[in-house]
């Protein structure tokens, strides 16, 4: 018997792989599990069914024959070759292609659409129209019988029950099934329904592939109505609820997220009355406030408020004139009354002194006086003209006179005027 190393053994069994042409490409299905990314690119992962297992390897210069995310319990075709891994001594299959089964293979083609979709920008949320908050028709894109189209109905009804629903009995699985959406969604776009629902409850992939297609997409993606799919339960995702307007995880949700609930509605209108109407109330005082303003400052630049203003100021500055000339007089009433008080007394030390100084001359004069000379045996006398006589050379002989004595006066004519001889009797 010959002894053989662990190696030679290996690169036997190695050799034996190479040389088997069924080997060389060959397709496995089977059950994935224990997927694993390595960061150099490769993914590593092992092939199941019922009997057994088989390890496997995507090396990273062949991903290109990978078109979908490879996870554990995913159904798929791996096509690749089988060889020796020396060291170890174990076989593997070295995949150059993976592709899924039977529904791996629809969703397969669902990921095809929906990339082919988001790269013509039918996803972008720029193209996304907003559901009316208030409508009065509901269009229903369904099956005519069965717990959608009733959960619809039931739902919208209850929130409204003045909303008038036009429901397009169409097909929503099978063959066809995807031309009927298209003709319902064209159907009730044409009677101009506010909102439209587009969808069915849930099922089978294969049941629900209708919402995959590529004509059904672009009929939402094209129509002028805002639309709301509604296709399965929550974790079901189609091509239509990426293209729709708004996604809804049940029928139900569709109709709740499509009618607004009357009550609502009615609250709404009674807050937005009452916030009116505080609004019209601050306006219309703030109006009133503004037109005082206004009315303020045309009254100051009016020429009746500036004759006015002129008149008042006219008054107060002649009630101010009056008051400083009242003053003013007061004050030389006063100056006045003070001068004359000070003359008054002057005039009194005047008179008082030109009293004593009238009765020193008296005095004097009661000396000079004609009449004390009279009193005391003197005389005066007059010639005709009244003239007091002081010379002979006044009168002539027969000339009338008067002589003025201390209780009378002397009529007489002159018989002779002769000078006086002094120094003899």
């Amino acid at each position: 018997m010959n002894v053989y190393t662990v190696a030679k053994i290996n690169s036997y069994i190695k050799n034996m792989f190479q040389q088997d042409i069924l080997l060389k490409n060959i397709c496995v299905k089977g059950e994935t599990s224990n997927v694993k990314y390595h960061h150099s690119g490769h993914i590593y992962f092992t092939l199941k069914d019922k009997s057994g297992a088989i390890r496997c390897v995507m090396f990273a210069g062949n991903r290109s024959g990978l078109s979908f995310h490879l996870e554990d319990g995913q159904q798929v075709l791996v096509t690749g070759h089988f060889d020796v891994y020396e060291r170890d001594g174990g076989y593997q299959l070295y995949a150059r292609q993976i592709q899924l089964e039977g529904a791996g293979i629809l969703f397969e083609r669902f990921q095809k659409l929906k990339q082919e979709l988001e790269e013509r920008g039918m996803f972008d949320p720029a193209y996304k129209r907003p559901i009316p908050p208030y409508i009065r028709t509901l269009g229903v894109v369904t099956a005519p019988v069965g717990k959608a189209i009733r959960d619809i109905m039931t739902t919208a009804l209850a929130r409204d029950p003045y909303v008038q629903i036009i429901l397009y009995p169409a097909r929503v699985q099978g063959e066809g099934a995807a031309e009927s959406i298209v003709n319902g969604i064209h159907a009730l776009e044409n009677l101009g329904v506010d909102v439209m629902i587009v969808g069915r409850g849930g099922g089978s992939v294969e049941e629900m592939w209708a919402f995959n297609e590529e004509i059904v997409a672009e009929a939402i993606f094209d129509c002028s109505v805002p639309v709301i799919s509604a296709v399965g339960h929550e974790t079901d995702f189609s091509i239509s609820d990426f293209v729709a307007d708004l996604r809804a995880i049940t029928p139900t949700a569709a109709a709740m997220a499509a009618v607004p609930e009357v009550g609502t509605i009615l609250q709404q209108m009674d807050d937005y009355r009452d916030r009116l109407s505080d609004a019209m109330d601050r306006r219309i005082s703030r109006m009133r406030d503004l037109t005082a303003g206004k009315r303020m400052r045309l009254n100051y630049l009016s020429p009746m408020s500036r004759l006015k203003d002129q008149k008042q100021k006219a008054a107060q500055t002649k009630e101010m004139l009056q008051r400083l000339m009242e003053k003013k007089l007061s004050e030389s009433r006063q100056e006045l009354e003070r001068k004359a008080d000070r003359t008054g007394r002057s005039m009194e030390r005047r008179l008082t002194d030109a009293h004593h100084s009238l009765r020193i001359y008296i005095e004097r004069l009661k000396g000079l006086s004609p009449l004390d000379k009279l009193n005391q045996g003197y005389s005066y006398s007059t010639g005709p003209d009244g003239k007091t006589l002081n010379s002979i050379t006044q009168v002539a002989e027969n000339d009338r006179i008067s002589v003025y004595v201390q209780d009378g006066v002397i009529e007489g004519s002159v018989l002779l005027a002769r000078p006086l001889e002094y120094g003899k009797q």
